[in-house]
C-alpha cells in the first residue's frame, strides 16, 4: 500500500508490464519478481492508465477497483462520423424540461472528459429547470436593457450592437428559448484553463446530441457572464474560476433530415527535410500571429 493505494493481485498478474510502460509520470516499476509497485506515489497525477491497461484486472489503484469499470467494446466509425457530420447548433427548443434521467446522465457523463495535464478542477454550472431559466433569462434582459437605455453603458452597447433593437422588442436573441444550459468553468490556475472547458463542452455536446437533445454554443451568454459579475454568483461560479464557454441544450423543436454540405478546409501535411532558417522578421511576425490573442 502507498499513499495512492496502489495494489496488485499477484494471483492475477500476468506479469506483462504495460502498467509500467504506460505509466507517463514513471510512478511504477517492476520488482525482480516481475510484479508491479509503485516506487514513486507521490508523482502519480491520478490518470488511472495503469488500472485502464492491465488485461486481466490485477491492478486497484486510488480506491477504483478493476470490477468496478466498464469493458471497453469498438465503437461504429461510420456511425460516430454520422453523429459529427449531423451536429447541429439548435436555436428552436421546446419550453420544457429534459427528464430527471436524462439530464443525470450528462451530468455523469461529465467525469470522463479529459483535462490539459489531467488537471481534474473544472466546475459545471447547469440551469436544469426551465422555471430558473427564465429567472436567469428575465434578470440578464433586464440588466442589458437598463444599459442600453436608462443609462447606456458604451461597452454594452457595442457588445450588443448587432442585436440592440431585438432585445428592445423583447426576442429572446441570447437564449433562443432554451430552457436549460451548462456553465463549464476552470481555475485560473489550471494549465490549460480555457482549453479545458471547451473540450469538455464538446464531448457533452456530442454525447447530447447522441441523446437527441439540442445544443447550441452561446458566445453572448458567454459575454454576459464577463460583463455581470451577478451571474457568475447566481450559477455558484466560485472565486479563482474564471467562465470559460456557455451551452444552451434542452428538448429540441426541429429536426434536420440531411447532413450540410460545408466546404474543405485547408489541409497540409508536413514533407521530411521541411525546415529552413527563417528571418529574425519572419520569426518575429510568426510570434504576433501565434500570441495575437
Amino acid at each position: 500500500m502507498s499513499e495512492i493505494n496502489f495494489k496488485v493481485d499477484e494471483q492475477k498478474c500476468i506479469h506483462c508490464g504495460l502498467c509500467e510502460k504506460d505509466c507517463i509520470a514513471k510512478v511504477i516499476k517492476l520488482d525482480d519478481n516481475k510484479i508491479p509497485q509503485a516506487v514513486k506515489p507521490d508523482k502519480c497525477i491520478k490518470c488511472q492508465h495503469c488500472l485502464a491497461v492491465c488485461p486481466v484486472g490485477a491492478i486497484s489503484v486510488l480506491d477504483k477497483k478493476p470490477e468496478d469499470s466498464q469493458q471497453i467494446y469498438s465503437q461504429n466509425p461510420d456511425m460516430v462520423l454520422n453523429l459529427i457530420k449531423s451536429r447541429r447548433s439548435i436555436r428552436q427548443f421546446k419550453n420544457e424540461n429534459l427528464s430527471n434521467d436524462e439530464i443525470q446522465k450528462l451530468k455523469d457523463m461529465l467525469k470522463w472528459v479529459p483535462t490539459g495535464c489531467n488537471y481534474h478542477k473544472l466546475q459545471f454550472s447547469f440551469i436544469d429547470d426551465v422555471e430558473v431559466m427564465n429567472e436567469f433569462r428575465k434578470y440578464l434582459y433586464d440588466k442589458i436593457l437598463n444599459a442600453l437605455t436608462k443609462k447606456p453603458v458604451k461597452a454594452v452597447a457595442e457588445k450588443f450592437s448587432a442585436y440592440t433593437n431585438a432585445i428592445l422588442r423583447g426576442e429572446d436573441v441570447i437564449f433562443r428559448g432554451a430552457p436549460h444550459l451548462i456553465v463549464a468553468s476552470n481555475s485560473v490556475k489550471a494549465p490549460c484553463a480555457k482549453e479545458d472547458s471547451i473540450i469538455a463542452l464538446s464531448y457533452f455536446e456530442l454525447y447530447a446530441q447522441s441523446m437527441g437533445i439540442g445544443t447550441c454554443w452561446c458566445g453572448y451568454a458567454q459575454m454576459c457572464l464577463m460583463l455581470f459579475p451577478a451571474l457568475c454568483e447566481f450559477l455558484e461560479i466560485p472565486d479563482g474560476y474564471q467562465p470559460g464557454y456557455v451551452m444552451l441544450f434542452g428538448p429540441k423543436d426541429i429536426n434536420y433530415s440531411r447532413t450540410t454540405q460545408p466546404d474543405d478546409n485547408k489541409i497540409v501535411s508536413a514533407q521530411k527535410g521541411g525546415f529552413e532558417t527563417i528571418s529574425t522578421g519572419k520569426a518575429a511576425k510568426r510570434y504576433f500571429w501565434n500570441f495575437i490573442r
